[in-house]
């Protein structure tokens, strides 16, 4: 019950990695707000909400707030992209590049400005942004031979950039008592090739590949007041991944 009645939004709560944690918030009795672009229809607690669009992002927090009149939490967690998403380095369009900085970089700014206001009136408030490994270490590109899999270059720039706004927001907001953190997942497994997995697996300290319900409780925990004082970090949830 680390989350009683704490309102929590969660963005792409509709996802691969946002079920999860929506499923998680609610188990810890917090009450999720399911922030996505499409509505599962599920839940009385999901809002449409376009994070690369400002206005539907604005219009989602004052829904929030007139239905609950607070917002203890937030996870960054929506994952927009580009259709062309993995074009390899050297062809990358720089329009391409510039609206996925804007999707993933940006909008994770953008709902941060709308939030932490409400936060530091309340003077209290937690927010979790998911990065990843990539937005620490380089790129191991041996685990990706024999698949026709390319990692996306623009995701380590964002990944990284999230994770260094993370850090000002932490020291601009700590004197309200607001935390701003970042959590980082290792490869999450979604039926990628086999050749990949096994990959993958050798070299992680775990052996295995992550899976959702590996993420979602150490986001909750970063959320509730057993964090209370964990601010600018980022939380490494990857099997061993960056230990090596």
């Amino acid at each position: 019950m680390i989350l009683e009645n704490k309102v929590i939004i969660i963005t792409g709560g509709n996802g691969l990695i946002g079920k999860e944690i929506v499923k998680n918030v609610s188990a810890k009795v917090g009450i999720a707000v399911n922030a996505d672009i499409t509505l599962a229809g599920n839940s009385e607690n999901e809002i449409k909400c376009d994070i690369t669009d400002d206005e539907s992002i604005n219009k989602a927090v004052k829904t929030v707030l007139e239905k609950f009149g607070r917002i203890d939490g937030l996870v960054n967690n929506a994952y927009p992209r580009t259709k062309d998403w993995g074009t390899p380095f050297e062809d990358v369009k720089p329009e391409s590049l510039r609206k996925n900085v804007d999707y993933q970089l940006n909008s994770y700014f953008i709902f941060c400005q709308n939030v932490l206001p409400v936060m530091r009136k309340q003077k209290s408030g937690s927010i979790v942004n998911i990065a990843s490994t990539y937005g620490v270490v380089g790129n191991d590109f041996t685990i990706y031979e024999g698949t026709n899999m390319n990692p996306p270059p623009e995701y380590p720039a964002i990944k990284g950039g999230i994770i260094n706004l993370s850090r000002y927001l932490a020291s601009l907001y700590g004197k309200f008592n607001v935390r701003v953190n970042c959590l980082s997942p290792g490869g999450i497994f979604d039926n990628q090739p086999e050749t990949f997995v096994r990959s993958y697996e050798k070299k992680t300290p775990l052996k295995r590949m992550g899976n959702p319900d590996d993420i979602a409780p150490a986001v909750s925990f970063l959320l509730s007041d057993e964090a209370k004082y964990i601010t600018g970090h980022n939380l490494m949830v990857d099997g061993g991944w960056t230990a090596i």
